[in-house]
């Protein structure tokens, strides 16, 4: 159980990882045109905030864990990303953007 515990950790820390890293790398006109239509909703310092919000999720979720540091914040930082997925959905939601871009349907194999 422990080994499906860190793996299924392990995928949603990269993915994290990896879209907060894709949100402070890219100005918001940037992220846009790639077909983030929802950062017209929001200024550049919110956009920023939310990429810095999913990296600190995905360290948050390792981190401590690994180095045996504070693992409280293991389930705070996953309430965090939690929190997080769930303002996603409400965002996706009033834009009328429908199942596809809610962020635990838009990589489902049943979409």
């Amino acid at each position: 159980m422990d080994i499906a515990l860190w793996v299924i950790t392990g995928v949603l820390a990269v993915a994290m990882l990896g879209a907060g890293l894709f949100k402070l790398s890219q100005s918001k006109e940037a992220l846009a045109s790639k077909g983030m239509g929802w950062t017209e909703d929001f200024s550049s310092a919110a956009v920023k905030a939310i990429g810095a919000a999913e990296v600190l999720g995905a360290i948050g979720l390792i981190a401590p864990a690994v180095l045996n540091i504070a693992p409280i914040l293991v389930p705070i930082a996953a309430t965090g990303i939690a929190v997080l997925m769930a303002g996603a959905v409400i965002v996706h939601l009033r834009r009328h953007e429908g199942p596809g871009a809610l962020p635990a349907v838009a990589f489902s194999p049943w979409r």
